[in-house]
């Protein structure tokens, strides 16, 4: 039976007298014993330790039990998977110690609190069973001591921990809850452990429903009486701020406290004047439940903030504004310990790495994480997406799984769900087969608790569905709808390079959130300079493994420039994509996969930074952000290479999602070659409102000042703010005197040999589409070679700007968007078997591979002189004006005294591969 009051009283004065909650630390060391065969305990335990020691919190992977490694660096599975266990343990494990409890706690409850186990915990005190089992694999296991406590003796605790898997929640046990992937499975418990005193009657939660548009707060006071005693209890809220102490309302009640569970609940107003929070000012109040019972008193305190989420058709509102989630994943990667830290400083380092990029959000992918985290994430206003510990393609078929989750999910609102960072909320990643129960499942979690906003899957592939929202979903996470792709998969390989696209076409009529999915996936060299890092309980034996096998082929010193170019590659790719997203009124946010490296799922490194939210050098933060901020300004522009005969066009846009609205305000751009000024102009912006803003103004600039090939940089900024963005185009002379000299031409193998044995300069130049390699590609690898296998293995031109071979052909040492022809109009060739001569233009092998990998090569044969192209260099120049100036740069070059190529030998060797395939282009979604 319930007692509910709903009190709704003017402010009163509060005072309290209450000591904090007494409570015995368990941290510290206790013994273990592994139990791998699951015999269980010894009928005559009678109370006694093991042998082994141990420190809780802590892991058996710390303690270096269980099943030591080894395996050796290789570049096969299982080392290429993820990072390796140095000491592996699934099994149950008995953990035991001597615990005294102060005799004055006679006429108290006592609680067992472990923060966070995985998976099932069961407990003993002096060999006699609790009762109860718990199984949550994100709340803390609590018990119930009493009837086993002897106040002021000595007792021995054991906690039995059984972390096999218990329930089918994840496919190829990849949730981020319970893989190997990333946080490992281990054993053990980490964060709190405490025995605390309780009153008798006590409040046992406290949940704070804010309304920001009203400034009140509701308190749901759920009170416990462990007592066969009914009583009255007198109950005073107090509301104040965090960390300025101010007092902003209190209210009283009082309730009778019948034997177990009962509610009140009580509404504060908080004034006209309460802050609200968001991510520019996350204002905290401290929400305070004294309640006096008898002679026992007791004091209860919740953390929330005032803020209003919900979604006005397809945007998000946060307090009336709206909001763009500039957010990347977080996918329980810590790999010095493979375990989640519950400590807030670990989380702040993790958060001040993310804002330092320009982010707001993260997503927790298939797992929740610890009170740290959200802690924090509430101090410096951060939007976090929950999602319970599920990634299935079968749920639903086992009724079991399903009951667990909604238990789980029932677990984290009552646990986490007073954090106003606690924003978003879905039921797990990449969902499949039965809608039904996902459907049913969402609307117990909606009804039951209304502070966040839902969707019911983080995107899926199954059938007829993932492609448009689901009837209940607050927001749709997706990376296509049934109109097109929402990100550049898709996109970027397929279409000629454009700045003026976004994805409207594919959102049109869409009447929820769109918040795009997983956007990015493009790998990075491994960072051969973090083995060093991993001093922790993971072994790198994946990144061991290619630094081996760099330095068996004599490679090793390329592997700084191998991780330099395809970084850069990755990042003008993960700008594009952003940009679109901003670009795009209907989409309200993105999910990078990721910010940071993925050491799982085949060693994924997709992040700009390193595995320990670390930079690789690749991309300042301060860079980043010119494109991934609060306000970006925006340009639209239709390709990336012109000639000198155009005028350079682009429409001025700027999104704001900033704190303000934006008056009076003024937007420059500038075009600048190599530091030097070609023109600027000034454009006004009379009102910046939230969201895009459109249509603010035009640069048009004439390009016949621009005589040789360049490299221009387009700057757009916010007069007086720190907001600017660039952006590179290339400018070729609309015609050039192509000089063949005394070079001849050939895509002819035979005729190629056949010339060089009379000494001739010979451009061999073969038609891409009948040449066996590795399909020419614009993106690089998707995610993981090892993962994804059935993909082209290329990840981004390597060169030396310098080389006179490409004098006239300006560029960087990596891709940029003006290869973008030269590539897809290319096989890469595969150049192992040559020895001598040199490439001028290298292609960045994958990791599992480190092939050598060329699309422009030379060296000289007898008395010939030899330049290998193997991308097209002859169909449509006029129309194709990068491969064009290309041409005249290789011709310039090889008709230049600097031409003079050291000896290749191995042609003979690659003569098959010349004339024989039928090559065709893999779609986007072959790589599944």
């Amino acid at each position: 039976m319930k007692n509910t009051l709903i009190a709704w009283l003017f402010c009163l004065p509060f005072a309290s007298c209450t000591s904090p909650v007494t409570q015995v630390d368990l941290s510290g060391q206790w013994t273990v014993c592994l139990d791998s065969t699951d015999v269980g305990m010894d009928a005559s335990y009678g109370g006694k330790l093991f042998d082994t020691s141990i420190t809780l919190p802590g892991t058996t992977d710390e303690a270096h039990l269980g099943t030591k490694c080894t395996l050796k660096p290789a570049l096969e599975k299982p080392q290429l998977l993820h990072l390796t266990r140095a000491y592996s343990y699934v099994g149950p494990a008995w953990y035991s110690r001597e615990i005294h409890v102060p005799s004055d706690w006679k006429d108290k409850d006592c609680i067992l609190h472990l923060e966070r186990v995985l998976w099932d915990t069961q407990v003993w005190i002096d060999g006699q069973k609790v009762e109860g089992h718990e199984e949550s694999l994100t709340t803390p296991h609590e018990y119930d001591l009493t009837p086993y406590i002897q106040p002021g003796k000595k007792q021995v605790l054991t906690v039995r921990v059984d972390n096999r898997k218990r329930y089918d929640m994840s496919v190829n046990d990849l949730a981020h809850a319970y893989t190997d992937a990333t946080q490992v499975k281990w054993n053990g418990i980490l964060g709190d452990m405490y025995i605390k005193a309780v009153e008798k009657t006590r409040v046992e939660s406290l949940q704070l429903y804010p309304d920001a548009a009203s400034r009140t707060v509701k308190a749901v006071v759920s009170v416990y009486n462990s007592s066969s005693q009914t009583a009255p209890v007198n109950l005073s809220l107090q509301v104040k701020g965090k960390d300025d102490g101010k007092s902003y309302a209190s209210v009283e009640a009082q309730a009778e406290a019948v034997k177990g569970y009962s509610t009140v609940e009580l509404t504060c107003q908080l004034g006209d004047n309460a802050p609200l929070w968001d991510e520019f000012n996350p204002y905290l109040y401290d929400a305070s439940v004294e309640l006096v019972s008898g002679k026992s008193t007791s004091l209860t305190t919740e953390t929330f903030g005032l803020r209003d989420i919900r979604h006005e058709g397809n945007k998000l509102v946060m307090n009336e504004k709206p909001i763009f989630l500039r957010g990347t994943l977080e996918c329980c990667i810590f790999p010095l310990t493979g375990t989640p830290p519950t400590d807030e400083a670990s989380w702040e380092k993790l958060y001040a790495s993310a804002r330092e990029y320009g982010m707001n959000h993260l997503r927790f992918h298939s797992w929740c994480p610890p009170e740290a985290a959200f802690n924090v994430a509430d101090e410096m206003g951060f939007y976090v997406q929950v999602e319970l510990p599920v990634w299935s393609v079968t749920l639903g078929k086992d009724s079991a799984t399903v009951e667990f989750l909604r238990a789980e999910a029932k677990r984290i609102s009552k646990e986490y769900g007073n954090h106003p960072s606690f924003c978003f909320w879905s039921i797990g990643n990449e969902l499949q087969y039965d809608f039904n129960i996902l459907a049913s499942m969402l609307g117990e979690m909606k009804a039951a608790d209304d502070r966040h906003l839902y969707t019911t899957t983080s995107f899926t592939f199954e059938k007829g569905h993932g492609d448009w929202p689901e009837n209940q979903d607050d927001f749709f996470v997706t990376q296509w709808t049934k109109k097109g792709w929402v990100r550049g998969q898709g996109v970027f390989n397929q279409e000629l390079p454009s700045f003026d696209k976004d994805f409207r076409a594919s959102i049109e009529g869409m009447e929820v959130p769109l918040v795009t999915h997983e956007v990015g996936q493009y790998s990075v060299y491994p960072d051969l300079t973090e083995i060093p890092k991993y001093t922790g309980t993971l072994m790198p034996l994946n990144f061991m493994a290619v630094k081996e096998d760099l330095e068996k082929k004599g490679l090793i010193d390329k592997a700084p420039q191998y991780l330099q170019a395809s970084g850069k590659l990755a990042a003008i790719l993960y700008k594009e994509e952003i940009e679109r997203a901003l670009k795009t009124p209907g989409i309200s946010g993105f999910q990078l996969l990721d910010l940071h490296d993925f050491p799982g799922q085949g060693t994924a490194l997709v992040g700009l930074l390193n595995a320990f939210w670390e930079s690789k050098g690749i991309l300042t933060g301060e860079e980043f952000r010119e494109f991934c901020a609060p306000v970006v300004p925006l340009l639209r522009f239709p390709k990336a290479v012109y000639t000198n005969n155009e005028t350079f066009e682009a429409q001025i846009e700027l999104c704001n999602y900033g704190k303000d609205e934006l008056k009076n305000s003024t937007l420059s751009w500038e075009i600048t070659a190599d530091g030097r000024s070609l023109g600027k102009g000034k454009t006004p912006a009379a009102a910046l409102a939230f969201g895009h803003n459109g249509g603010l103004g035009k640069i048009s600039f004439p390009l016949q000042q621009v005589t040789n090939a360049s490299k221009l940089e387009v700057c757009l900024s916010l007069d007086g703010t720190e907001y600017r963005n660039r952006w590179n185009v290339w400018v070729y002379p609309s015609s050039v005197d192509t000089k063949w000299g005394d070079v001849k031409y050939t895509r002819s193998y035979d005729e190629a040999m056949a010339l060089l044995k009379k000494g001739e300069k010979v451009l061999f130049n073969p038609d891409w589409r009948t040449l066996q390699g590795i399909e020419g590609k614009f993106v690089p690898v998707f995610w993981s070679p090892v993962h994804f296998p059935n993909q082209a293995g290329t990840m981004g031109v390597l060169c030396n700007p310098t080389h006179p071979a490409l004098a006239d052909f300006p560029t960087d040492m990596h891709t940029d968007w003006q290869w973008w022809d030269l590539n897809i109009n290319s096989t890469t060739l595969v150049v192992d078997s040559l020895q001598g001569g040199a490439p001028v233009v290298e292609m960045v092998d994958n990791f599992v591979h480190n092939r050598r990998l060329a699309s422009l090569y030379e060296g000289r044969v007898g008395e010939g002189k030899l330049m290998l192209a193997t991308f097209d260099l002859q169909t449509a120049l006029d129309k194709r004006p990068v491969a064009r100036q290309m041409l005249y740069s290789i011709l310039n070059y090889m008709n230049s005294e600097e031409f003079a190529p050291t000896p290749v030998e191995g042609l003979d060797k690659i003569k098959g591969m010349f004339g024989t395939a039928r090559n065709q282009k893999q779609s986007a979604e072959g790589i599944y």
